[in-house]
């Protein structure tokens, strides 16, 4: 039975993310050992000044303030450098990650994000390696100056009296002891709340992105008590975290409290015996009082630490757990577009029907092919088959007679411009959007945004295709974005073209524009047109017409409507409704 990693372990991974660099840690180290050095020297300076101070011309008085001056000014230096070089180790790690964490997205196999929703992977892109960062690496930097601190101090009581100083040291693996039982308890917190963070995340981005639906349904209501739900869960283990994380102040001073009273009683039975002066005591005493405050931060170091833990490990999982697209090795520097479909079958669940079953379809070069059929028939399944963003359960998909498996992906997908239902629009300029991807050429970008009737939309703009169009381009109509899409289609200039009812958001006037746009477009070139309003697909050379997954018929208008069939009725209804077979 796999065993989960040892707390040790853990904290050993993801402090790797940070070994860089190197000056940086030379810095932070020496710093610490400075300050640490400092720490004791503050009791040992009171010893003289106690013993000898009051003494009429024991030594010099401006010793005293040059000394504590000079004392707190390195201790100063010494912070001020070392959380600099910390914080230069820091954001080098973070952004590392974070390469690491988006490239992996760049790469990462579709499945990902069907079972990660956006707003569970940009929290943890963002946020989550943020905070997780900061607190991991200042509480294992914290840990090590508290150490060193403890351990110089230690160092200067065994000087002082080594008798005393073992009471001291039984602090230390009663408190290790401490950190060791609720780090345990800690852990399993973090990971759950880090969970309930991501559902209460997703429950203000289903009512940010579906605020129309949510008001014309009445749904505030039922949204809130979901929001308040998910929020007092979230409470509940935050108070449950507050506890574990409180428990262990108060036990630790009680531990301290117990070794002070110790070493107080055992110094004064010493003082009868041995006569041990003022000074040596109130050094002592005092230098003990000191090794409080980095008892306090030890004890109180593994709740931060687990927490930075448990964040940068779901980062590690992002970038070492998820499967990378699979790649072949042939390359073409453009494909003539021949594509054949063999017994090819898609299946998204094993306890769901077949989205696609059994297709046999070859598509030439050049070739218009249309594909019709009610919602939920495998129109959408089968064109996204093409550029794999959907694997096959069965069968085999050839491009140019080689199987898509077998193609460089990045090479394949460069075959192929799609235009879809759901336009995406990055945050960027009308130009870069134009020609994602690829370093914008300006004439080019003019002449496809205005062969997709974009024309007048440009005109408006008030610094032209350097404009920024803003996020997921709120200021576009819903025919706008299309006519983008198209431009972008255009830009691309691939040899196979996926067009998913590409004019569906377009009124009558710019639809036959867009039309006469995108006929020009299709010369030469293999299309695969996805459409619902049939009236646009008349011309196509082939019209496949698909039901629950099969296709049920296949030929051009003419003899379609001729058959009399499926395609006949669906044609003089004007719509592609239920698929009727009477």
């Amino acid at each position: 039975m796999h065993r989960p990693p040892h707390f040790l372990q853990r904290l050993l991974t993801c402090i790797r993310l940070f070994q860089y660099p190197g000056y940086a840690w030379v810095t932070a180290v020496i710093c610490m050992v400075l300050v640490a050095l400092c720490e004791p020297m503050v009791p040992a300076l009171l010893q003289p000044l106690l013993d000898k101070g009051f003494q009429q011309n024991s030594f010099p008085i401006w010793l005293v303030p040059v000394a504590l001056i000079g004392l707190f000014g390195i201790r100063g230096m010494g912070m001020f450098v070392g959380h600099v070089a910390i914080a230069k180790i820091t954001q080098t790690g973070l952004l590392a990650l974070r390469m690491q964490m988006f490239n992996r997205l760049q790469d990462a196999a579709l499945p990902l994000f069907r079972q990660q929703n956006a707003s569970a992977i940009g929290n943890t892109l963002v946020f989550e390696v943020q905070v997780g960062a900061q607190t991991l690496v200042n509480s294992v930097i914290g840990t090590v100056r508290d150490s060193l601190t403890l351990i110089a101090l230690i160092g200067y009581l065994l000087y002082l009296n080594w008798k005393l100083s073992l009471i001291v040291a039984l602090l230390i693996p009663s408190v290790a002891w401490l950190m060791k039982v609720l780090s345990k308890r800690l852990y399993a917190l973090v990971r759950h709340s880090q969970q309930a963070t991501d559902q209460l995340s997703y429950a203000v981005e289903e009512t940010a992105l579906a605020h129309r639906e949510i008001r014309l349904h009445e749904a505030q209501g039922m949204q809130t008590q979901r929001f308040e739900g998910l929020g007092k869960a979230m409470s509940r283990l935050a108070i449950k975290t507050a506890v574990a994380n409180s428990g262990i102040t108060p036990l630790t001073q009680l531990f301290s409290a117990i070794a002070l009273s110790a070493v107080i009683s055992v110094a004064l039975l010493q003082s009868q015996d041995s006569h041990m002066s003022v000074g040596g005591f109130a050094a002592f005493v005092t230098g003990m009082l000191m090794l409080a405050n980095p008892i306090k931060h030890l004890s109180e170091v593994a709740g931060p630490m687990t927490r930075g833990i448990a964040a940068l490990e779901r980062a590690l999982e992002l970038v070492h757990a998820t499967p990378v697209e699979s790649s072949g090795q042939h390359r073409s520097e453009r494909a003539s577009g021949h594509l054949q479909l063999q017994q090819v079958s898609v299946r998204y669940q094993a306890d769901l029907p077949f989205a696609l079953d059994s297709i046999d379809l070859e598509i030439h070069p050049g070739e218009t092919v249309a594909l019709v059929g009610s919602s939920g028939s495998g129109k959408t399944s089968l064109a996204n088959l093409l550029p794999r963003f959907v694997d096959l359960t069965s069968g085999e998909i050839l491009l140019d007679g080689v199987s898509l498996p077998h193609w460089d992906l990045r090479n394949l997908r460069r075959q192929f411009a799609m235009v879809s239902q759901t336009v995406v629009v990055l945050n960027d300029s009308l130009a870069a959007n134009v020609a994602l991807g690829q370093i914008p050429d300006r004439d080019k970008v003019v002449e496809c945004l205005l062969a997709a009737n974009l024309g007048d939309y440009l005109q408006t703009l008030p610094q032209h295709i350097d404009t920024l169009v803003g996020h997921n381009a709120s200021t576009l109509s819903g025919g706008q974005r299309q006519r983008l899409a198209i431009a972008r289609a255009m830009y691309k200039d691939a040899p196979i073209l996926i067009l998913d009812e590409a004019t569906s958001a377009l009124d009558n006037e710019s639809e036959r524009m867009v039309q006469d746009a995108l006929q020009t477009l299709q010369m030469g070139r293999t299309t695969l047109v996805i459409a619902h309003r049939l009236s646009t697909i008349e011309s196509a050379d082939r019209i496949v017409v698909m039901d629950s997954g099969k296709i049920i018929e296949v030929g051009n208008h003419s003899a379609l409507m001729q058959r009399n069939g499926v395609y006949a009725s669906m044609f003089r209804l004007g719509s592609s409704g239920h698929l009727s077979h009477a």
